[in-house]
């Protein structure tokens, strides 16, 4: 049986994963609502409503991805090409985030948005270091089973 740590980490990506999905789709109606005492909502509706889903979308495939890269981790065998794959897309989804959350400057700038999009542009260059680190890990990793 693996450790609480790992049960743990695998069923908070689990309740993340599903509840990102249902946050993203009654993001339309809690955006209409919270609008009624926000004016900003209100004003910018819909720029706000596709904004915010898209950028969700990716965090959501962000998630996936840590959920099937966590699955093999769970069966002791982390050190495969497709985590290599897998970080490569979370380094892809982290850019496009950034990017997408560089469009709310055009509505209203804050402090937050910028922050927002700094976590993004630093955590796709770590995903990228990373498949580099894991993709030299799978290749040691096979020359030594071939050795044996």
């Amino acid at each position: 049986m693996k450790d609480k740590l790992t049960l743990f980490t695998k069923y908070l990506l689990d309740l993340m994963f599903f509840s990102g999905i249902v946050v993203i789709v009654t993001l339309p109606i809690s955006f209409k609502i919270y609008g009624r005492y926000n004016t900003y909502f209100e004003d910018n509706y819909y720029s706000l409503c596709v904004i915010f889903i898209i950028s969700g979308i990716f965090a959501i495939l962000i998630i996936q991805q840590l959920r099937k890269m966590f699955l093999t981790v769970i069966h002791d065998d982390c050190f495969v090409r497709d985590n290599v794959v897998r970080l490569q897309k979370m380094s892809i989804y982290s850019f496009f985030i950034a990017v997408i959350t560089a469009c709310r400057l055009f509505i209203y700038l804050t402090p937050a948005v910028l922050i927002i999009i700094l976590v993004f542009v630093i955590a796709g260059l770590f995903s990228k270091v990373l498949a580099g680190v894991f993709d030299k890990a799978v290749t040691y990793k096979i020359e030594n089973d071939l050795t044996i």
